[in-house]
């Protein structure tokens, strides 16, 4: 069995308080959008003028918009709409960057060059401009945000893959699969790959608290999810004009916006400080199982 966890991983993990407050919150989140139409007290979607702007209230535990919809449940069936995202955008971003740092860092040579020049290009961009340039091209959308962080956001990946490809082809278990005779997909897959996850796991969580940020924002200023679709960047948007008046309206969507973000970075920096191997910390294959050498 092949663990890429420390020995003392969840005895570190136990002690890291906040990444644990982060990992239930997160877990929350999760609950609530997997079981969003078992858990929400109303519909959504559904509008009743009659009962526009209400306080909170038995029947509406967080109060209701200004089209009398449930402010709870919306944002409950938002957290679908934001986690989905949030975690499509960034395996696409891991399936992209991950084998590119790979091949680079193996490789190396011109192969090197080529694909750490195309990762400079893609850092230069600033992916607000370009989200603009795409929405005014295809349309506000949110699929057309999610392609623009892919395109823009696999480079650090690719890097930190490559950095640690490069460290660990010169490691003595490497260097016995190839002398062995190995083939170079062989050792990738087994012997350098299953070392890298941890720093991609660490950098991975806390990419999903940023695309969650940019999404909301993106959704506020009208550019990815349009109304009447259940999202707090849209909820956000919908209730500017009562701010002053009603800013319970932007209270709720604002504060889980926070929450949420806050939720993935504490877990992403819990990450770092106990899952990420220590120097000379490796998982060695041998004979088709695993062990910390």
């Amino acid at each position: 069995m092949i663990s890429i966890l420390n020995k003392n991983a969840l005895g570190k993990l136990k002690k890291e308080k906040l990444a644990l407050m982060g990992l239930i919150i997160i877990m929350a989140f999760v609950c609530a959008g997997i079981f969003a139409s078992a858990v929400s007290p109303n519909d959504p979607y559904k509008v009743d003028l009659s009962k526009k702007l209400l306080k909170p209230c038995a029947e509406f535990p967080l109060g209701t918009d200004q089209l009398g919809r449930c402010i709870l449940s919306r944002l409950i069936y938002g957290t679908r709409t934001s986690l989905v995202t949030a975690i499509a955008a960034t395996a696409l971003i891991l399936a992209l960057g991950v084998p590119l740092g790979m091949i680079a860092g193996y490789l190396g040579g011109w192969i090197d060059n080529f694909i750490m020049r195309l990762a400079d290009i893609a850092s230069t961009f600033p992916s607000t401009l370009l989200a603009l340039a795409v929405v005014g091209v295809w349309g506000p959308s949110i699929v057309n945000i999610m392609l623009v962080f892919v395109v823009l956001w696999w480079a650090p990946f690719a890097r930190i893959v490559r950095s640690t490809v490069i460290k660990l082809k010169e490691k003595e278990f490497v260097l016995a699969a190839v002398a062995s005779g190995s083939s170079r997909t062989s050792i990738l897959l087994k012997h350098i790959a299953l070392n890298t996850i941890s720093p991609i796991i660490v950098l991975a969580t806390l990419r999903i608290a940023a695309v969650i940020m940019h999404v909301a924002g993106f959704s506020f200023i009208g550019l990815g999810a349009q109304p009447p679709t259940a999202d707090w960047g849209v909820m956000l948007s919908d209730s500017r004009q009562y701010l002053t008046s009603q800013p319970f309206l932007l209270l709720w969507p604002g504060l889980t916006i926070t929450l949420s973000v806050l939720a993935f970075n504490l877990f992403g920096e819990g990450l770092n400080d106990f899952l990420l191997p220590s120097s000379g910390d490796m998982v060695v294959i041998k004979g088709g199982d695993g062990k910390n050498a």
